[in-house]
């Protein structure tokens, strides 16, 4: 029999806002066992990251209360309803015997205390031990995660580590006092496919290694498929289905699992469209899910592209004169220079990059964070100055360009980027934001026949003519990024760099948006340099592939070779670091459920 460690009973966390009460945990339930890794899976507004807030009594109150419910812990000592203590005794159990790991460790860490500090402050704070063992048990700590040289590690400051590292330094934190439960929200959402198994392993290392539990939050299934041991599927705050990870894959039995199952970019096929959820489902007026008479599989094999077509369009497209041409491009950033100011050492971040982008293509770019893709995308628009080489587009070298002529470039080449937040002014309208670029090169005859544009623009990207006078803040983030794609839009570009534009999207709104750029492709013959991370996202996306590692092309071909016969060592690392959720790999990593 498996040790029960906690239960959570019909609980129910609530907001009060202008409209009223929000229930954004409605009645939720389930266990956690010892040594157990349950992974909660849902989109934004699920519910997902409240509940675990809620385990942890860290609801800001006001506006949120937890306002039903129990929250059994089974502690050494007994068992505690965490719900129903003060926040005094809650002390006790926080950091100490429940420990948490956000999804940005940057915001989690405070940028003026070293690493190190703040691991042994977490260690003094619990334990009653001196400065130097709480020292030698946060270095250990550093070792245990595998963080490479654990002493300069201990003494740098957040800023200087990368984005893996410092989700490394919030798991030895959380680690330092044995928690017996570990919740991690998001922890992987950020990071690329390799970091992001490296902690995943380390994750499930420790909890065989201590016995710890863990909550694993995240709205991806395939990272679900590759740790958990059980599964917790949310939706509006309630829990539509829960089962073993075998069973939830093997034959989900709710339209929205399936749905979520179903919007992930399959490696092993080549897709026209993705599934979305509603494929499988749709809320009736009355707020009531509908089931879609419609099947993973059949969702699936209805939009595979036969190989045949795909080598067809390779064939059409390569035929023509490229529409862009990068030849030796190189971008270098100084990083120390002699008395005279003159720069004797760089961080080669493009380092002699060339190839052509033909018209009508989407070149994929892919590789991990520092390999230099994102300089390269903004060194081709001369956002960031290159050093060298030549970028032609349409004949024209774009380095040879005066501002008055750059300007006018800007019109055809456009760039959409990774945070649709940042990219939006918070105090225009949308529909001003979208406008704006208009107005500056003097399109259309006056601001009634731009407002007319930049209505067809947000329909052309599934929003509505009313969101025209709203506020970024008013949207998720899927709907900014349709924002930010109306607005590239709205200059009828005919080259666009998507820079990670679908990194931090769910995965069911990540489907949309990906097929809405390949329906604009095909609408406006538009030709795209896709940026990612995400292997599986750029051969879905992509008609050939660049694959980039410290500033340079490592390897370059159509998509589906690339990812079918990698030839570079490094691309079969990061193809093997992609969670692929097959059945086969659940089965053999769960072999008694």
């Amino acid at each position: 029999m498996s040790e029960l460690l906690l239960e959570v009973k019909n609980l129910v966390t609530e907001f009060n806002t202008e409209n009223g009460n929000v229930k954004a945990v409605n009645d939720v339930s389930f266990q956690i066992n010892k040594k157990e890794i349950v992974g909660i899976v849902g989109e934004s507004g699920s519910g997902k990251s409240v509940t675990s807030l809620s385990l942890m009594r860290l609801i800001p109150n006001p506006p949120g209360k937890i306002s039903q419910g129990e929250i059994l812990y089974h502690s050494n000592n007994g068992i505690v309803d965490l719900a129903k203590i003060s926040e005094q005794e809650m002390r006790a159990y926080r950091g100490n015997e429940i420990s948490m790991i956000f999804q940005e460790p940057m915001t989690s860490l405070n940028p003026v205390f070293t690493c190190g500090s703040q691991v042994t402050e977490a260690i003094l704070l619990h334990q009653k031990v001196s400065k130097e063992v709480a020292k030698n048990l946060a270095i250990e700590l550093f070792e245990k995660v595998k963080l490479p040289n654990p002493n300069r590690i201990f003494d740098a400051y957040p800023h200087q580590l990368s984005g893996g590292q410092k989700q490394r330094v919030m798991i030895a934190m959380a680690m330092s006092c044995k928690p017996r439960i570990l919740i991690a929200d998001e922890p992987t959402t950020a990071l690329d496919v390799t970091v992001q198994k490296t902690i995943l392993e380390l994750i499930a290392e420790l909890s065989e290694e201590t016995g710890m539990s863990t909550v694993f939050i995240t709205h991806d299934l395939g990272v679900i498929a590759e740790i958990a041991d059980k599964v917790i599927v949310m939706y509006k705050g309630k829990i539509v289905e829960q089962g073993s990870v075998l069973e939830i894959f093997e034959n989900p039995q709710h339209p929205y699992t399936k749905g979520l199952l179903a919007c992930r970019p399959p490696l092993e096929k080549r897709l026209k469209q993705l599934p979305i959820i509603s494929d499988f489902m749709e809320v009736s007026t009355d707020g009531k899910l509908i089931e879609k008479e419609a099947s993973v599989a059949k969702a699936i094999n209805d939009r595979i592209v036969i190989e045949s077509e795909t080598k067809a369009r390779y064939e059409s497209l390569i035929q023509q004169k490229p529409i862009l041409e990068i030849k030796g491009l190189q971008t270098w950033f100084p990083t120390k220079s002699n008395l005279f100011g003159k720069p004797t050492e760089y961080v080669k971040a493009v380092d002699n990059v060339s190839f052509d982008v033909y018209p009508g293509e989407t070149l994929g770019l892919v590789g991990e964070s520092g390999c230099g893709k994102t300089t390269l995308g903004r060194s081709v628009l001369r956002l960031v100055e290159p050093t060298g080489g030549e970028v032609i587009f349409e004949g024209r070298n774009i380095r040879d360009l005066h501002t008055k002529d750059l300007k006018e470039l800007r019109k055809d080449m456009q760039i959409i980027f990774q945070d649709p937040y940042s990219s939006l002014n918070p105090r225009m309208t949308i529909g001003n934001a979208i406008m704006e670029p208009m107005q500056v090169h003097e399109m259309y005859s006056s601001d009634k026949e731009r407002k007319e544009k930049v209505i067809e623009l947000l329909q052309k990207v599934n929003m509505l003519p009313e969101h025209f006078n709203r506020y970024p803040h008013e949207f998720s983030g899927g709907q900014r990024q349709r924002i930010c794609i109306a607005r590239a839009l709205g200059l009828r570009p005919r080259f666009i760099i998507c820079d990670e534009s679908v990194s931090a999207l769910d995965v069911s709104v990540q489907a949309q948006v990906l097929n809405l750029l390949i329906q604009l492709r095909e609408e406006f013959k538009f030709t795209y340099i896709f940026i990612s991370h995400d292997l599986s996202v750029v051969k879905f996306m992509s008609d050939r592939m660049v694959v980039m590692n410290k500033g340079k092309v490592e390897e370059m071909g159509v998509a589906d070779d690339i990812y079918n016969k990698p030839s570079q060592e490094y691309t079969q690392r990061l193809i093997a670091a992609i969670p692929k959720g097959r059945l086969e790999d659940i089965k053999a990593r769960t072999p008694f459920q």
